[in-house]
């Protein structure tokens, strides 16, 4: 059995950066061991990836705070965590959901159907639960869970809004 593990958006400014929250500080422990107990070649992660005009975009109007702005150090993935995750496995993404992380284990798939893919990171209810999805309606025969101590929200309150809404997807939700 194949294990893919897609950590999402661990970066300073939404661990305690701009968007920053105490249960996001709370998880980087988590989410390195967890990295650490997956096969490196199989780690792939995901970096919000904004330009200095992000207020102007659509989101920037929603959201109006600033984060995670390319080559900024807010934009970095947590250094603890960046180390473990090979760089070329490493994937910006303008928008909540990365179609490209998605196609390229869709195409892992089609030669090792045996595979699982997990998911951990920030923030649960917008980014996680956008690949999540995404990745499921990619390969809606493999099995792909989070681990909710792995994850962190907006909110408490969000984090378990999206942990039912991906329950109600078929995504295993483990705690």
């Amino acid at each position: 059995m194949r294990r893919i593990l897609v950590v999402i958006d661990m970066q300073n400014d939404f661990i305690d950066g701009s968007l920053g929250t105490p249960e996001a500080v709370d998880i980087v422990n988590n989410v390195r061991r967890k990295i650490e107990s997956y096969d490196r070649n199989d780690v792939y992660a995901t970096r919000d990836t904004h330009q200095v005009d992000y207020l102007e975009t659509q989101e920037g109007q929603n959201l109006p705070v600033e984060h995670c702005i390319e080559g900024t150090e807010g934009w970095q993935i947590r250094s603890s965590l960046a180390s473990l995750i090979p760089s070329g496995h490493i994937y910006n993404k303008p928008t909540f959901g990365c179609l490209e992380l998605a196609g390229e284990i869709q195409a892992i798939t089609m030669y090792d159907e045996d595979v699982e893919i997990e998911l951990v990171g920030l923030c649960t209810d917008i980014c996680v639960v956008s690949n999540a999805l995404i990745l499921k309606a990619f390969m809606p025969e493999i099995k792909i869970s989070v681990d909710a101590s792995c994850c962190a929200g907006v909110t408490p309150q969000k984090h378990s809004a999206a942990l039912e809404t991906m329950r109600s997807c078929q995504i295993h939700v483990t705690e």
